[in-house]
């Protein structure tokens, strides 16, 4: 800004600040939530997510698998879903119906974390593709959901209950009304 500034030049300047730092696009209306892609790739995640300071954070506790067969032991893994891949979808159908109860849905989730338990069938190890089995009847479907999450993924020694081979934990986004 020069000296020879004049009042309204620096009023619009000033305004203009404030509206960008109230997550304003323009000073006539509320931003958007953008999602980034990751360049030259299909994986269905965002590589960043930028939030207006707007809208309102939504955590949600990390979820584990609900229990889908009574029959069985609670420690086995065939009580919630058996498999990584039958576990995800449980965890995700349970996060889809607890944002619907606070009006929100898949849509508005924008950051995920995932811990998954190695496998005893995989040796040990992760069932990384079992979990995208499951996570992309949810995200990665342009038509059904083009809203990507930003996501981490790891493999834990364990989780509360040992029958648990995955627990979810998501950030939504409430846009401003």
């Amino acid at each position: 800004m020069t000296p020879t500034s004049t009042l309204p030049t620096r009023l619009a300047f000033a305004a203009a600040a404030l509206a960008a730092l109230a997550g304003c696009a323009t000073a006539g209306g509320p931003a958007e939530v953008v999602r980034h892609k990751i360049p030259n790739s299909s994986f269905p995640i965002a590589a960043a997510i930028e939030v207006p300071a707007s809208a309102t954070r939504v955590l949600l506790s990390g979820k584990t698998p609900p229990t889908v067969d009574k029959t069985k032991a609670p420690t086995d893994p065939a009580a919630y879903g058996g498999d990584t891949k039958g576990q995800t979808i449980g965890v995700l159908k349970a996060i889809q119906e607890q944002l619907a109860g606070l009006g929100l849905s898949m849509k508005d989730v924008v950051k995920m974390q995932v811990y998954l338990v190695g496998d005893p069938a995989k040796g040990g190890k992760m069932d990384f593709a079992g979990f995208m089995e499951g996570y992309t009847q949810f995200f990665g479907d342009a038509a059904k959901q083009p809203g990507l999450p930003t996501r981490s993924t790891f493999q834990v020694a364990a989780l509360a209950n040992p029958a648990y081979l995955v627990e979810i934990e998501v950030e939504a986004v409430r846009p401003a009304k």
